[in-house]
């Protein structure tokens, strides 16, 4: 006897969680919530999400309500008859009706080692803020942020050059494992449950555009994680001559330029060598305002540098 479950999600994020519990023995997907489509491009054409149009490759008849609370959806629900709703990386708030719908309630699945990085961009602010491990948490939701009792925890190592994207898709393949192990644990009713110690939790807030300048004061370590954490969306940038540069990769030089921070001291190796608060920093893959993405050797073959050249002003 299967179980039944409706799965809520949006981006490319939950798509291997769709993907797994599509190819469990024990789940039947009834259903798939996801955002409504959104205009894209110059010519702001409505273009669906990767869970949308992963749904409706495997046959699953896909509801995209404006929001939760809209009186379609608990009729859309009752049809269905979930006894678990599965949300992950939905895009919106889970009104209390619906949280206590289901008959085991809705699971979450989050890409931190909670109560730690509660808040929109987890992933990002662990690289940023230097750790050198993460993970991904099932949980039960609740009508918080975040903040339900945690079933599963999965810890895994950050690279040191590992950038958000790449741990993006490693913690989305191991989450989806994770949830298809937490549905059935939880139905058989020996699923853990703990609550999060309030004591210990941390937020990682959205990335704003504040956040995503190179301040060239600070340590080269400290650059090489912001550039990571931000990389490839939405990107690390500084100016030069006054014009956007945005820095996708990087390499901590341990070195001590006479320069003054943020001046570019050494362009013989093909790369860009920055000096920085603590050592340097060699820019490897950069964005030129109004260029694609490219390697600094190439930007290097068009463009000389004046000794003493400053980014950041």
């Amino acid at each position: 006897m299967t179980i039944p479950i409706v799965f809520a999600g949006t981006p490319d994020f939950a798509v291997p969680a769709l993907n797994q519990l599509h190819a469990a023995e024990m789940i039947e997907i009834r259903g798939v919530i996801s955002r409504p489509d959104k205009p894209r491009g110059r010519k702001k054409t409505l273009e669906p999400g990767p869970v949308k149009i992963q749904a409706l490759e495997l046959g699953y008849d896909v509801f995209q309500p404006a929001g939760l609370k809209k009186p379609e959806v608990m009729p859309w629900l009752e049809e269905k008859a979930p006894e678990i709703i599965v949300v992950v990386a939905y895009g919106g708030m889970v009104p209390p009706h619906i949280l206590s719908f289901p008959k085991y309630g809705c699971l979450n699945l989050h890409p931190s080692l909670l109560p730690k990085y509660r808040g929109a961009g987890p992933i990002q602010w662990s690289i940023i803020n230097g750790d050198e491990t993460t993970g991904i948490c099932t949980m039960y939701m609740s009508e918080g942020w975040d903040d339900g009792d945690v079933i599963y925890r999965q810890e895994t190592p950050i690279g040191p050059d590992e950038d958000a994207g790449a741990l993006h898709d490693r913690l989305a393949v191991i989450g989806a494992e994770l949830m298809e192990q937490t549905i059935l644990d939880v139905v058989a009713g020996t699923a853990p449950r703990e609550v999060q110690d309030e004591a210990k939790v941390t937020w990682a807030p959205k990335i704003e555009p504040e956040h995503e300048i190179l301040d060239w004061s600070k340590s080269a370590q400290d650059l090489h994680n912001l550039i990571r954490g931000l990389s490839p969306i939405p990107g690390a940038h500084t100016t030069l001559n006054g014009k956007r540069l945005k820095v996708y990769r990087s390499e901590v030089i341990q070195d001590n330029p006479s320069a003054a921070p943020g001046t570019v001291y050494d362009t013989s190796k093909g790369t860009i060598r920055v000096a920085t608060g603590q050592d340097s920093l060699e820019l490897l893959e950069i964005q030129p305002d109004g260029k694609k993405r490219m390697r600094a050797y190439d930007f290097l073959r068009g463009h000389v540098f004046e000794p003493g050249t400053a980014l950041g002003r």
